[in-house]
């Protein structure tokens, strides 16, 4: 069982590491040290729902649904496109202390409400937790498809709170007026790749459909 466990670690790491709108916000709540624990754990808790529901069967029902998957992508596409605007638009405010002063104004309703945004709007969390483990860990017997799930989980539990923590912890390097710009272009260019390469995928699968 400690083979497929560690299976689990290894690609469930492998998927979570890369900067997407999900991490990026962690990060920024780190930062800013605005709700950051609870915010990792949402988004851990958020990971296991949907690692579980790929894992035990919800890749099935996405996979067999193209309309479903396009709504999804397409749903994301305009998703991290405004995402990405936000982040630029900070990135060149003429006062980034000042922006990021409104920021942390907000309250933690509107706070959980971009986290879920950034998590359940995201494509690429279905992608990953229904598509690719559904479909390596789906075909695992029962205890091994439990111990790969596990796995899984317990590398989203690690890296959101190691990241939530490291950036407060850097938090005072990284509050600078240059270290905020750099992140926020950064974000901004990363969600509108992201963007980019998901409406491509749209395209063809459409086009696919077509056919």
């Amino acid at each position: 069982m400690l083979t497929f466990y560690f299976q689990g670690i290894a690609l469930g790491a492998a998927m979570i590491l890369p900067l997407g709108p999900q991490n990026a916000f962690v990060l920024n709540q780190g930062i800013r040290r605005q709700y950051h624990l609870m915010i990792a754990s949402l988004c851990a808790l958020s990971d296991i729902v949907l690692i579980c529901a790929g894992i035990f069967g919800g890749s099935a029902i996405l996979m067999q649904s193209p309309w479903l998957l396009a709504l999804v992508t397409w749903g994301g596409v305009a998703f991290l496109l405004w995402y990405g605007f936000g982040a630029f638009r900070t990135a060149m405010s003429g006062d980034p202390e000042l922006a990021s002063a409104e920021v942390m104004k907000q309250g933690r309703i509107r706070i959980i409400t971009t986290m879920l945004a950034v998590t359940w709007l995201n494509p690429h969390v279905y992608l990953d937790t229904f598509v690719v483990l559904g479909s390596l860990g789906g075909q695992l017997d029962a205890l091994p498809k439990r111990a790969f799930a596990l796995g899984t989980i317990s590398a989203s539990i690690i890296w959101f709170f190691s990241l939530a923590l490291l950036a407060a912890w850097l938090a005072p390097r990284l509050r600078t007026v240059r270290a905020q710009r750099t992140i926020n272009l950064l974000v901004g260019l990363v969600m509108w790749f992201i963007a980019f390469q998901l409406a491509r995928d749209g395209v063809n699968h459409l086009s696919a459909l077509g056919h």
